[in-house]
């Protein structure tokens, strides 16, 4: 359940972010794109969907369903978030935001490297 929760929160988060990205709403000043040639967050709206939301929904689907490959997904899910979270800081800084998901992201990737060690079981109780 732990990764159902955590996971769909933060392929919601990521999904809003990337809309508003996208949508040019309470994004960070366009030069911070320069040093890349874009002139627009559009390209990293579709960025933070594709390595943040899709596979955070992925994973919290596959847990779900209870399947063999969640651990996985949320190891796969964990380690696009850290890489995410790293990109950003040279962009635009650090922030309380970044921390929060970069450690929700190492926690949650502990505790699939539990799960898969202990074995994650398919059946419910």
């Amino acid at each position: 359940m732990v990764f159902v929760v955590a996971e769909s929160f933060i392929a919601i988060a990521g999904a809003a972010g990337a809309i508003q990205l996208m949508t040019g709403t309470y994004v960070p000043p366009v030069s911070d794109l320069e040093p890349l040639g874009l002139s627009s967050w559009v390209l990293p709206g579709v960025w933070l969907f594709a390595s943040v939301a899709a596979p955070s929904g992925s994973a919290a689907w596959l847990a779900w369903r209870r399947s063999p490959a969640a651990p996985t997904a949320v190891l796969v899910a964990s380690a696009l978030l850290l890489v995410e979270v790293t990109v950003q800081v040279p962009f635009v800084g650090p922030s309380a935001l970044q921390a929060v998901f970069g450690t929700t992201a190492l926690v949650l990737a502990s505790v699939a490297v539990h799960a898969r060690r202990t074995g994650w079981r398919r059946t419910v109780t």
